[in-house]
């Protein structure tokens, strides 16, 4: 957020791999609301600040910087997106080449408002019953998806609108950039 020159209203964490300059910088504006935290806790700080935002009835969250570096970390930071689908707030994680969320219930995408070419479904719970996919280039009607298995992997939408339709599960949607 500071190489970006963002201004954040809350700054939660540990701050355990911040570096102290741009942790001074922030302290000294007082209108900024820390929440420190021990090193040594049982959420990630990414975990904890989506609770925060939550908690504060943000009417739409997105996460930043939460791919990069440790895989556990970048898993986890996915995974978490469920607690904003359960409070039925929209949440996703943006880096360079990637919109990451969580899908429960039918969808209509617009190709001009997609992040990248290529749309990626795959679940998070353990099936995904009853997808139905129009307007993809690998459509879909009336089928089971199952967690372990790469099936929705790189589709495209080929119209202007395209439809995920599912009857229970929950998917994790990707939209990606070719990063060549």
């Amino acid at each position: 957020m500071y190489d970006m020159k963002i201004k954040p209203n809350h700054v939660v964490g540990d701050f355990d791999s911040v570096s102290k300059e741009i942790l001074l910088f922030y302290q000294k504006d007082k209108q900024i609301i820390f929440y420190p935290y021990h090193p040594e806790k049982d959420n990630t700080d990414t975990d904890i600040a989506l609770t925060l935002a939550i908690q504060l009835k943000s009417s739409n969250i997105t996460i930043i910087g939460a791919l990069g570096g440790r895989m556990d970390h970048a898993l986890a930071n996915i995974h978490i997106l469920k607690k904003a689908l359960r409070a039925n707030i929209p949440c996703q994680i943006l880096d360079h080449d990637n919109k990451i969320y969580l899908l429960d219930k039918e969808t209509k995408l617009s190709k001009s408002k997609l992040y990248g070419q290529y749309i990626s479904l795959i679940p998070l719970t353990t099936t995904v019953e009853g997808v139905t996919l129009t307007g993809f280039k690998y459509p879909l009607t009336h089928a089971c998806m199952s967690i372990g298995e790469s099936l929705g992997v790189s589709n495209e939408m080929i119209h202007d609108v395209a439809t995920i339709s599912l009857t229970s599960g929950i998917f994790i949607v990707i939209e990606s950039r070719d990063c060549l």
